[in-house]
């Protein structure tokens, strides 16, 4: 089994675990993006802590997928992007319209 990180903006936390679902029923193992789903305030160090837990689950990849939802790729997803691209992962793209 593969194992594949998915990438994109977490404003669309619901349609990002749909693809997640569905890489999971194709047969991939998936590593998600953590968010805060509680009321807890997500200081600096929080989130530069996600970010480098992120680019360990793309060390760890075969593959990531980007999720371009509604024609948005924000700076954390193209920097994810270029980052996958210099360490040689395959790159695949979800785009709706």
């Amino acid at each position: 089994m593969k194992i594949i990180t998915l990438c994109g903006s977490l404003k669309y936390q619901k349609q990002l675990m749909e693809i997640a679902e569905n890489l999971a029923v194709d047969g991939w193992c998936v590593l998600t993006p953590v968010w805060s789903v509680s009321n807890r305030r997500v200081d600096a160090h929080t989130i530069e802590n996600f970010k480098r837990a992120h680019l360990k689950r793309i060390d760890m990849s075969d593959a990531v997928f980007i999720a371009n939802i509604d024609g948005y790729i924000g700076d954390s997803t193209r920097e994810e992007l270029e980052y996958a691209k210099s360490k040689g992962k395959h790159v695949m793209f979800y785009m709706n319209s």
